[in-house]
């Protein structure tokens, strides 16, 4: 007699997951819809890079001692790809901040959706953006004389640990949209990014700094991002600092953007369906 019920009940768990994924490939679609209709954040995205470079690369480049000898825009580009990554913690709290401040996810949570398609259609347009911008930033660094040298499968694994760690912080990002109220309140968390991504060897070495700010820096994983990247790169000041994470950069960033995952991942589900109800 319930011998029938198990093929309908697998076939009912397999549409559940159909729809969810047609769900969640909606989503992607709506929110690059929305930065084809406003590209501001694009553009902003995509002249960063060549401010970042001309300020510190040109004007500020050559007071600066490269670890180990070498050319400091190539030392540099590795940071600049881990501070354009950090930098999508703030893309996603901005664009789901103004969606909740809308009433936009009220919406969402009345439709026949799978709970969980806003939070992964915003996390899969934010992977798919960052895409392009880092490969315009690869053209500029192209353009200023930055070369991959270790070969074409370390230069895939850096660019792989790049949208790793930027599907992690996109899920942080995402965790404060839906926690914030307003625009307004998220533009406060603004000033929060530039210093942990200045806390840390992008730009400088830390030999120079304080011993207690140098162990900040050494643990920060945007070190542990920068570290890695100019290992897999070949870039100058690679596994500079006696620190764990800055001796297994590749290791410490995984671990990290698992960590970042593992939490970030179920409270902004969790988050989204609670405060729908």
């Amino acid at each position: 007699m319930t011998t029938p019920l198990l093929p309908a009940l697998a076939e009912t768990r397999l549409d559940r997951i159909r729809w969810t994924f047609a769900d969640g490939l909606t989503m992607i679609g709506r929110r690059l819809q929305q930065t084809r209709h406003e590209p501001g954040q694009l553009i902003g995205a995509l002249v960063f890079p060549i401010i970042m470079i001309v300020l510190f690369g040109y004007i500020f480049g050559s007071a600066i001692k490269v670890p180990g000898g070498g050319d400091y825009r190539a030392y540099l580009m590795p940071g600049l790809f881990a501070m354009a990554t950090f930098a999508g913690v703030m893309a996603n709290v901005m664009m789901i901040a103004a969606d909740v401040q809308r009433g936009v996810m009220d919406r969402f949570r009345s439709m026949p959706i799978a709970r969980w398609a806003m939070p992964f259609g915003q996390s899969g347009a934010d992977l798919l953006i960052s895409v392009v911008t880092t490969g315009m930033m690869v053209l500029c660094g192209l353009a200023v004389g930055w070369r991959a040298h270790e070969g074409f499968a370390r230069t895939i694994a850096a660019f792989a640990l790049i949208m790793l760690m930027r599907l992690a912080l996109g899920w942080v990002g995402i965790w404060i949209g839906l926690a914030v109220k307003n625009e307004e309140t998220a533009d406060a968390f603004m000033p929060l990014v530039f210093p942990v991504t200045m806390v840390s060897n992008s730009f400088v070495p830390t030999e120079g700094m304080p011993a207690w700010l140098r162990t900040i820096s050494d643990w920060n994983p945007v070190s542990s991002l920068v570290a890695a990247l100019r290992d897999l790169f070949g870039n100058p000041g690679a596994a500079v600092g006696d620190a764990w994470p800055l001796q297994h950069p590749v290791a410490a960033t995984i671990l990290w953007a698992l960590v970042l995952l593992g939490v970030f991942v179920p409270l902004s589900i969790r988050l989204y369906v609670s405060k729908g109800r």
